[in-house]
């Protein structure tokens, strides 16, 4: 028997914390990560401060946010 709901899209997380301990940029692994999104995918970036540039960046691209600092100090963005 078929439902005929979608199938959910698991989100897509990224976790930069790893990429700026070791002195590298994180952007271009969060574009390819934006570009790869299915239509109707959530982001989730994690990170060891708030992005707020990227926050611009991508709304004017159509991506609304919302973010949360976690008890470790890791921020945790939701696209």
């Amino acid at each position: 028997m078929s439902n005929n709901q979608p199938t959910p899209i698991e989100p897509l997380v990224l976790d930069v914390r790893a990429i700026l301990n070791q002195g590298g940029s994180p952007c271009e692994p969060i574009e390819q990560a934006v570009a790869s999104l299915k239509p109707g995918q959530i982001f989730i970036l994690l990170a060891p401060f708030e992005p707020v540039p990227l926050y611009a960046k991508l709304g004017r691209e159509g991506f609304a946010h919302f973010e949360q600092r976690l008890p470790d100090g890791t921020w945790r963005i939701e696209f």
